[in-house]
């Protein structure tokens, strides 16, 4: 009896998937702020954004982009010299990731924030495990409309004087349960895994 594949050869067995270890830093931030997720490469960039804005618990108000040499890529927008593709088009394995160190993630144009984006490894994809996951990490992301990198750094002086006018400003602005020296992670786990692959 002839099988269905005989003279067909063996079928192609696909490449076992890959994740990826990336360290993100807020830029200027000090102390430093940084997080570590392990991402599948099947993810698409847009789930990075999402990933990224829980990561550092921000509310996805506004516009965002990923910077990878001369492209860019996030809320499409054409517009005189600037033009920023769909990153919801894209997936991490579309970006060669594995020959890359390194790539940024602007957030809030108007206050500036840079997250710089490094990638460490490839790690072995293991089935049944959550990705994305947030394996480590350090302080609390700036609030979001903190203002900026420089009001920020401003807001966490104020803070430490909790007597002072503007201490008791940012605190009631801020609310009773803002910590900068706090990483919950697991908090921050267990809003990704609502968002899945």
């Amino acid at each position: 009896m002839i099988g269905l594949l005989e003279g067909k050869g063996a079928s192609a067995k696909k490449p076992p998937e890959r994740v990826f270890s990336l360290r993100l830093a807020a830029v200027g931030c000090q102390p430093r702020i940084w997080r570590r997720l392990l991402v599948r490469e099947t993810m698409w960039l847009s789930r990075l954004h999402d990933s990224i804005q829980i990561a550092f618990d921000w509310f996805d108000y506004q516009t965002h982009a990923f910077n990878l040499d001369d492209r860019r890529l996030g809320n499409p927008l054409q517009r005189d010299e600037l033009a920023i593709e769909d990153d919801r088009d894209v997936s991490l394995a579309d970006l060669d990731l594995e020959h890359r160190a390194r790539f940024t993630y602007g957030y809030h144009f108007g206050e500036g924030w840079q997250i710089e984006i490094k990638v460490e490894k490839l790690v072995a994809f293991e089935k049944g495990a959550p990705y994305p996951v947030c394996l480590a990490g350090e302080r609390a992301g700036p609030p979001e409309d903190c203002g900026g990198l420089e009001a920020f750094h401003d807001m966490l002086a104020c803070i430490k004087e909790p007597h002072t006018e503007l201490g008791r400003e940012w605190l009631e602005w801020l609310g009773p349960d803002y910590d900068p020296a706090a990483c919950d992670l697991v908090k921050i786990n267990k809003a990704l895994k609502k968002l899945g692959k």
